[in-house]
């Protein structure tokens, strides 16, 4: 059985819903690909649907109890000694982290993917602060470091965490064009927002209920829907209890996790993503290629997935009266605004975020090292 390609990630759910092109151009080209993440009801289907082996891994996102994260490390080692993989791509910062230190450690060539900057970034702890020495010392061993925004790309040389590693900066993960397909806009009433995130603090949950009471007081007819996974493994998740009280206010209407959120997106006018920070939030660029335009929160990431005041709208962080602002500006704008706005966003997903820039660039850079690797490493194909 010839050495695999791995790719490593703290969920099965990342892998199988922004890394499928990436996972589908490895096997076209002859590769063995393994998924190493944590089982959840994505695991099976990146083996049924997208053809891959799946090798399960303990990875809690949030946990920083230090026995338990070596514990974590040192299991992660030992998968990884075993699949002997001929190249190892990192997504997520637990992820970039752990198996970046278990790669050098092994001497396994990898890349590892910044999908965003995450928890330890957003807080100066004395914790976090060594979690970003530790990103640095992965980073530091890598073939490549991806990122998904030029801001992220120069704090973490501002901060030493690259020195002299190849980097690249990618529109995102990428879009399927085809996949989320331009739809017209719905009737304008009742007009209808949709935040699609997982309920983190971090992530703005909190500025779009309270903007979302705001607005309603002004324009009762208005719909808010709500959708993301509970349950997350990060320090800033928000509990069933606190989602519980907005229903029963009529702030949101949350719809829980959807597998497909294509279906709300072409029943909606405008997604809303007020996130503290990303890498190249993928709601975004979701909505925009459907023809959706969205108001975003001023910071790194969320700024480059739209084009201010002619794909989406910026607002103020943390700021649930700036964000209100913006929802009633939109909201008495002319519809043919607003449709231009959409279409402008479509037009610019075709031109800079295809999904091919980024399955490009991880296979370049694959072939690169194997190519310097002896004949007794090269793939079986």
């Amino acid at each position: 059985m010839p050495d695999p390609v791995v790719l490593v990630s703290n969920t099965s759910w990342y892998l199988y819903n922004f890394r499928r092109g990436t996972i589908l151009a490895l096997r076209e080209a002859g590769y063995r690909v393994v998924g190493l993440a944590p089982a959840d009801e994505y695991s099976d289907r990146l083996v049924s649907e997208l053809g891959i082996e799946h090798v399960p891994l303990t990875l809690d996102g949030k946990s920083t109890r230090l026995l338990g994260e070596g514990r974590s490390l040192g299991r992660l080692q030992t998968r990884l000694r075993r699949l002997s993989p001929l190249f190892v791509f990192n997504f997520t910062v637990k992820a970039n982290i752990y198996s970046g230190l278990a790669c050098r450690v092994l001497r396994i060539p990898y890349a590892n993917n910044v999908s965003g900057l995450g928890t330890a970034f957003l807080h100066d702890t004395w914790l976090f602060r060594r979690v970003r020495s530790l990103y640095g010392f992965a980073n530091r061993g890598a073939r490549c470091v991806f990122f998904q925004n030029q801001e992220d790309h120069d704090l973490f040389q501002h901060y030493g965490l690259l020195r002299n590693t190849p980097t690249t900066v990618l529109p995102g993960s990428g879009m399927d064009t085809k996949r989320f397909a331009f739809s017209s806009l719905p009737e304008p009433e009742p007009f209808t927002f949709v935040m699609i995130a997982r309920l983190l603090g971090d992530k703005g949950v909190r500025e779009y209920v309270q903007a979302a009471q705001q607005v309603r007081k002004d324009f009762p007819q208005a719909r808010f829907l709500l959708i993301g996974p509970y349950g997350s493994s990060n320090r800033t998740a928000i509990g069933k209890d606190e989602v519980d009280a907005w229903q029963a206010q009529g702030a949101v209407e949350y719809l829980g996790e959807q597998e497909d959120v294509r279906d709300w997106l072409r029943q909606s006018h405008m997604l809303v993503l007020p996130s503290y920070r990303e890498g190249m939030p993928r709601t975004v660029l979701e909505a925009a290629s459907m023809g959706r335009p969205a108001i975003v929160s001023d910071v790194p990431g969320c700024r480059h997935a739209v084009v201010a005041n002619e794909t989406g709208w910026l607002c103020e962080v943390k700021s649930a009266d700036a964000l209100a602002a913006r929802m009633r500006e939109c909201l008495t704008m002319p519809f043919d605004a607003l449709e231009q706005a959409g279409l402008a966003a479509r037009q610019r997903i075709e031109a800079e975020f295809d999904e091919r820039i980024v399955i490009e660039a991880a296979m370049a850079c694959l072939e690169e090292v194997l190519q310097q690797q002896s004949p007794t490493r090269q793939a079986i194909r």
